[in-house]
């Protein structure tokens, strides 16, 4: 298996993270909707918080083109009631001109006191259907101008969607003073690639078999050894931890034990990135599993059957689980944004099981990051806040 080059020596310590489900995506059993589960401000207000109580370092705060709740807005209701936990808002480039998002970013950075990070998103919006090439150069504009206003003193950019001269920056300058948040990213065509090894910290991935992935991690890493840059790898993954591999086992099953393919298919199209790349790669493994849905040992594909995008779960006891994570964390992964079914109940059993066994960190900026193989310090002491 391939390992590629990674950006801090220290492998002992990750960024363990959980998921907020702002897009109507939390149930008890999957495709059967429950009213205390919907997508409110309360309900993803009190994820949030059981995430930061079981220590997790980050939460990821999705973005759909129509269903759920508006992502920063959700990001900034959270900065007064959190204190540790860092919140991943995912920007939609282009939904929101530029120079007002820096604006925007920038006072939620200061709100959160830099507990801030961003997910770069490229999707369509609703009622468009753009090439690849166009979203992603879209995408890199708005990266490139967001740079500028939180590094310099004015923006003056010329791209072939956007066009700034001489505008001053003062009011979009973010608390982290480093060049801004990190940014994270995840694609799989040529042009998401390029855009990641140039301008992104943190490329994301979505669960496949491992050489798969070691080979994804590749591919992205020789586009960032062209620009000079090396970046962090991260998993999205769905999690199902119990003490026996058997109780795991039993409630994925359970889970998907009134799923309707039919119902399920409705709910993955339902997406607007139904018919991106990722996704089909996520189809692929769901064709590649056994006949209960394992495509390796203790990655279940059966998520994926009724929602687009992250479509597999790690099944199996506590130390099952945290031999995979090990196994990633040895290829060179080092920040892991885990959900579950219902979020709240197992954010607690990947909490109490998991976590008080692996050291975590939060990454850092690209800015204060040292050449592949270099001595460094830990960046995390493991201890759960």
């Amino acid at each position: 298996m391939t390992v590629v080059p990674v950006t801090s020596a220290d492998l002992d310590a990750a960024e363990v993270s959980w998921f907020a489900a702002l897009c109507s995506d939390d149930y008890r059993k999957l495709g059967v909707p429950e009213g205390d589960l919907r997508s409110s401000f309360e309900h993803c207000r009190d994820i949030t918080l059981t995430a930061e109580k079981q220590g997790f370092r980050n939460i990821l705060c999705p973005s759909s083109y129509q269903v759920g709740q508006d992502t920063l807005s959700f990001v900034a209701g959270m900065a007064p009631l959190t204190e540790s936990i860092n919140m991943l808002g995912a920007i939609r480039c282009g939904e929101m001109q530029p120079i007002m998002l820096a604006r925007t970013v920038a006072t939620l950075d200061h709100m959160l006191k830099g507990r801030l990070t961003l997910n770069v998103i490229s999707s369509d919006f609703p009622g468009e259907k753009a090439d690849s090439a166009y979203r992603y150069q879209r995408s890199r504009e708005v990266v490139e101008i967001l740079k500028q206003a939180w590094t310099q003193d004015e923006i003056n950019y010329t791209g072939e969607i956007y066009d700034f001269k001489g505008l001053w920056t003062d009011p979009a300058k973010p608390y982290q003073q480093n060049g801004g948040p990190l940014l994270y990213f995840g694609g799989y065509s040529p042009h998401a690639l390029e855009l990641c090894g140039q301008h992104c910290d943190v490329y994301l991935m979505w669960p496949e078999p491992e050489e798969q992935l070691a080979q994804r991690m590749k591919d992205v890493h020789q586009v960032a050894e062209k620009y000079g840059r090396t970046l962090d790898y991260g998993l999205r993954v769905h999690t199902i931890v119990r003490d026996t591999e058997a109780e795991a086992k039993e409630y994925a099953e359970y889970l998907v034990s009134e799923l309707d393919d039919e119902l399920g298919t409705l709910i993955r199209e339902r997406a607007h990135d139904a018919s991106s790349l990722g996704v089909s790669h996520q189809a692929r493994a769901r064709e590649l599993a056994d006949q209960y849905g394992y495509v390796e040992p203790h990655l279940w594909t059966g998520v994926g059957r009724a929602r687009s995008g992250c479509g597999a779960a790690l099944v199996g006891s506590t130390d099952q689980v945290l031999s995979k994570i090990e196994n990633y964390k040895k290829m060179g992964i080092r920040a892991f944004i885990f959900s579950g079914y219902p979020h709240i109940d197992e954010a607690e059993h990947f909490g109490s099981r998991v976590l008080p066994e692996l050291k975590t960190c939060s990454l850092p900026h690209v800015y204060d990051r040292v050449p592949s193989g270099t001595p460094v310090t830990p960046l995390g002491n493991g201890e759960r806040k």
